[in-house]
């Protein structure tokens, strides 16, 4: 689909000031062609109207009016061809100019014909430029208009005399002409200020959508008019204050964990002089739990602000470790051999990640069957269960911060339903994101899709 209407400020500027150009110069052209077609009926009836009565004076005086003494002669019927082009309105108007001069006619009938030798030589001895163009033309007609006025019980009066046609062409190529004049004069001006205002827009634009948490780039260029300079100046200054929040999470953070293990590292001393087995084994078992739901609240307060950067890893052999790590402690997890497949991520975070989905498959699916498909574009790796599913209504829900379904995701099965959030966390600052889709014959597939940039 073709987009009409462009979404840049120039361009919005440009096509506006196109349109109004435009219609400014249909109007010019409309009033243009009225004023000339005006003037023409004005040039081709008022001279004649002249000529006429002139005429009817000398024949009135006795000098009769014959082709051998002017261009009006009289005669016995309409000389006018039948398959000549009329031009009623000329026709019309010549009748009201006639009846202001006071002289009575019929039936005005008109036609445009070739010019031929014989209006040549009619205009050369009536102008007195014998072979020239006559009076009021710089070059020689191309037509010559016939006019037939009836003057009831006395004949028709036969009249010829030069056809301009009005030079409609000239005059549209005229304006035309104007009419780029009017474009280049006017748009490029427009288009370079609007570009001058939309170049720290453009700008802006960019770092804002850069812009998250560990973003060390340099400050939006401050330029352009005083408000849009405002602007960016009142950005960079907003990045500043987000970043010193963000560093100053990241310590409240560790302070955090760092008061919470410590606490943890005693209890987990202390419940060694416990006697009953069951117990002890309850308590440490709950010690766990916390130090994992710490660690995972921590990672994903802190993803935004990983300290790993990003490297080229062997994407293939990342999945075959993780998942060698859950055979080793006998979860049935299948892995079929793939060929190498180099990528940029950071691997610790993308483990983590691929270890909560095939957790989750070993522990609600009992198996898990990890695929890794590659495409020029992108990577997937798909993780699929046997087990009940999710409910299609929580497909969506299930991602968001200590969610756990009831039915199959409870306390006893253990968790703190920050496993898919994390996973989600960490593949989307990776630039990817993950699905969850529930299978026609049963069981769940968890896909994790990365892109692959050069």
């Amino acid at each position: 689909m073709i987009r009409l209407w462009p979404r840049s400020l120039a361009g919005q500027m440009a096509v506006l000031i196109a349109l109004s150009l435009f219609v400014a110069q249909a109007v010019n052209f409309t009033l243009v062609l009225r004023e000339r077609a005006q003037f023409r009926l004005a040039q081709a009836t008022r001279p004649v109207a002249t000529r006429v009565v002139d005429a009817l004076e000398r024949e009135a005086q006795g000098r009769p009016l014959t082709r051998e003494r002017g261009r009006i002669r009289r005669v016995g019927r309409n000389a006018v061809p039948p398959g000549l082009e009329r031009q009623g309105e000329i026709a019309r108007e010549l009748h009201d100019q006639l009846r202001e001069l006071g002289v009575e006619a019929g039936r005005i009938d008109t036609g445009v014909r070739a010019w031929t030798a014989a209006d040549d030589a009619l205009f050369g001895r009536a102008g007195g430029r014998r072979g020239g163009a006559p009076r009021g033309f710089v070059n020689r007609p191309t037509e010559a208009l016939l006019i037939a006025i009836e003057q009831p019980g006395r004949g028709w009066l036969s009249i010829v005399v030069p056809w301009d046609d009005g030079g409609g062409m000239r005059i549209f190529w005229r304006l035309f002409a104007q009419t780029l004049i009017l474009y280049a004069a006017i748009l490029v001006p427009v288009l370079w200020a609007a570009r001058r205002l939309s170049r720290p827009l453009r700008d802006l634009t960019h770092a804002a959508e850069r812009f998250g948490p560990g973003d060390n780039a340099a400050p939006v260029a401050v330029r352009g008019p005083d408000d849009i300079a405002a602007l960016v100046s009142s950005f960079n200054n907003l990045r500043l204050r987000v970043t010193a929040m963000l560093e100053e999470k990241d310590r409240m953070l560790g302070a955090i964990g760092h008061d919470l293990r410590t606490p943890l590292a005693a209890l987990r001393v202390r419940i060694e002089s416990v006697e009953d087995d069951i117990d002890r084994a309850r308590m440490a078992d709950t010690i766990e739990e916390m130090s994992r739901t710490l660690d995972d609240i921590l990672s994903l307060a802190r993803l935004g602000r990983p300290s790993e950067p990003p490297t080229e890893v062997d994407l293939a052999a990342l999945v075959d470790a993780v998942v060698e790590d859950f055979r080793d402690l006998g979860k049935d997890v299948d892995f079929p051999e793939t060929d190498r497949l180099p990528l940029r991520l950071r691997p610790a975070l993308m483990r983590r990640a691929l270890r909560n989905l095939v957790e989750n498959a070993v522990k609600y699916g009992r198996t898990a069957r990890v695929r890794l498909d590659a495409t020029p574009n992108g990577v997937a790796i798909t993780v699929a269960d046997d087990g009940p599913g999710i409910p299609a209504d929580h497909l969506a829900t299930v991602f968001e911060p200590f969610t756990r379904l009831e039915a199959s995701r409870n306390r006893d099965t253990g968790g703190s339903g920050l496993g898919l959030t994390l996973a989600r966390a960490i593949v989307r600052d990776a630039g990817g994101d993950i699905t969850l889709v529930n299978r026609a014959g049963g069981g769940l597939d968890a896909t994790i899709t990365l892109p692959r940039v050069p």
